[in-house]
């Protein structure tokens, strides 16, 4: 579904916008489009993902966890998807004008995807950054949300897996933060909750056991610097 029209930019490596972290990549895009609040670029940041198909506690998580972090100086990054990633792109733009998220997209910008979040991605657009590596025009393939996840992985201080199941996509962002030095944090949950299967696997993995948003900010330290 296509979204409103809005002002897209097109910034390359070489650019001064271009985020720098993005370099710690073996494959860094070539060039970015974004769509918002530019400055936010320069911001520290840290991803919150996890299940599409999240539960109401899971959703709740998510929204507390993006509220704290945004509150203490922190840019929320995620990636529009449906469930978790809704949530904490709604919960940070809840707090009003001074407190923005990013959106890593894996359509082109004009492209609203999954076609609900139309009215999230321009809200979005308003009040935080969008932002691709693909051509604005260049609807959803299987293979660009992995290559987004890169993108997460690598703009951020560190990854929070709020909710993921033993095969879930929020997994190779949280691999990929771990082999790029980023901080990787996993909420725990029952046993046997399949939903919460990928976050004991990444605890077991060394991942960071989360409790609440007070354990990440133990670790990141975020300047206090509303956009």
């Amino acid at each position: 579904m296509r979204q409103a029209p809005n002002f897209i930019r097109k910034i390359e490596q070489r650019d001064r916008l271009y985020p720098a972290r993005l370099n710690d990549l073996y494959d860094p895009p070539p060039c970015l489009y974004i769509c918002g609040n530019s400055r936010i670029l320069k911001m520290p940041m840290v991803a919150i993902v996890g299940a599409r198909n999240a539960s109401s506690e899971g959703l709740k998580n998510a929204g507390f966890f993006a509220q704290s972090l945004a509150r203490a100086g922190c840019i929320i990054v995620s990636g529009l998807a449906k469930g978790i990633d809704g949530a904490a792109h709604r919960a940070t733009l809840g707090l009003g004008a001074n407190h923005g998220t990013v959106a890593v997209c894996g359509t082109g910008l004009n492209i609203a995807y999954p076609q609900e979040h139309c009215g999230l991605m321009q809200a979005i657009s308003r009040q935080g950054l969008l932002i691709s590596e693909l051509s604005p025009e260049i609807g959803p393939k299987a293979f660009h949300f992995p290559r987004r996840n890169r993108i997460i992985a690598a703009l951020c201080l560190g990854v929070i897996v709020i909710e993921a199941a033993e095969r879930s996509g929020s997994l190779i962002t949280a691999r990929l933060a771990s082999e790029l030095g980023r901080e990787v944090f996993a909420l725990p949950g029952p046993i046997n909750d399949p939903l919460y299967a990928g976050c004991h696997q990444l605890i077991q993995q060394g991942a960071k056991l989360a409790r609440g948003p007070k354990d990440v900010l133990e670790d990141l330290i975020f300047p206090k610097n509303p956009i």
